[in-house]
């Protein structure tokens, strides 16, 4: 046969189309992000708030895994069709969140640091200084969860039909968007802690609230980790779209008595599972052509491998 006949045959293993608002909208929060943490970095230095400082760098660190999620989504449009990545690149923008995440546990340790550090040497703080910049911090987080959060509806907004348990969150969008909701909740511990201290002289709840936000940082990054490492190493045999695949293609009424020998079902994308499956069953007029129509019932499995073997001297 002759190999530009083989086109019928043949596909791009492109499985996610990307996410152009989500895209636009990290890239904006980036700027805006940046702008802001330089403010507070510097105000909490200049009117000597913990407080302030550790919403600061908690900021500079939204602002790097920010950037590592437009770096993400920019890598893999670029090289969605490269055909050396074997189920394409979405998995680009996991790592993003993946590596965002291990940086946040660093600077959760920082915050922690220093925060016991100023608890155990309390320091004079320009209170109503730091209140102002830590108001303008969180007015700051409010525009920018906006912003990812109209991104976000706008890449739902399509696929409203789609079933909550198969989980087709962007999670590229979904870490950014968590890192500037859980930075504005780090700005309003900085607010109650200055508050606190400007009101009833409690100089302790600077740097307290400083920990509180430190173990924020690390309880959300223990979350982003966990979601994230489950994507990349393919741990998902437990999803729920495993047990429909194993529902469709091992029928309780199936006079064949078709059996799955092998499964393995893994995410090519927000909405893409790909699985190579492995049956035995007694009909030889069973097909992979035929498998594959069961199987479109369920439009998340975007690519297939499927082996079947007869039972010797069994046929239907």
């Amino acid at each position: 046969m002759h190999t530009d006949n083989l086109s019928r045959w043949t596909h791009e293993h492109r499985f996610d189309s990307g996410n152009e608002a989500g895209e636009r909208g990290t890239r904006l929060v980036l700027w805006i992000t940046v702008a802001a943490m330089g403010i507070e970095i510097v105000a909490g230095l200049w009117f000597n708030s913990m407080a302030l400082l550790a919403d600061g760098w908690h900021m500079s660190s939204h602002a790097l895994a920010i950037g590592l999620s437009a770096f993400a989504y920019a890598t893999a449009r670029r090289y969605a069709r490269d055909p050396r990545f074997a189920f394409g690149t979405w998995k680009l923008e996991i790592l993003g969140g993946f590596a965002s995440a291990i940086v946040l546990l660093g600077v959760a340790a920082l915050m922690l640091f220093g925060s016991v550090e100023r608890l155990l040497a309390p320091q004079a703080v320009r209170y109503q200084d730091a209140m102002a910049v830590a108001l303008l911090g969180l007015l700051v987080n409010l525009l920018c969860a906006k912003i990812l959060g109209k991104a976000h509806h706008h890449a739902h907004a399509p696929h409203e039909a789609d079933h909550d348990h198969h989980d087709h969150h962007d999670l590229n969008l979904r870490s950014a968007y968590f890192h500037v909701v859980a930075d504005a909740a780090t700005s309003v511990l900085a607010i109650v802690a200055l508050a606190g201290g400007w009101f009833y002289g409690w100089a302790w709840l600077d740097p307290a609230m400083g920990i509180v936000g430190a173990v924020l940082v690390a309880v959300w990054a223990k979350g982003l980790i966990a979601q994230t490492s489950k994507v990349l190493l393919d741990r998902e045999m437990d999803h729920a779209v495993v047990d429909e695949i194993r529902t469709v293609l091992e029928p309780a009424d199936d006079p064949a008595h078709t059996r799955i020998t092998d499964l393995h079902v893994w995410r090519v994308g927000k909405r893409g599972y790909s699985l190579a499956v492995i049956l035995v069953t007694h009909d030889n007029r069973l097909t992979p052509h035929a498998v594959r129509q069961r199987l479109a019932v369920h439009e998340e499995i975007v690519h297939s491998t499927i082996e079947i073997h007869l039972c010797e001297g069994d046929h239907v």
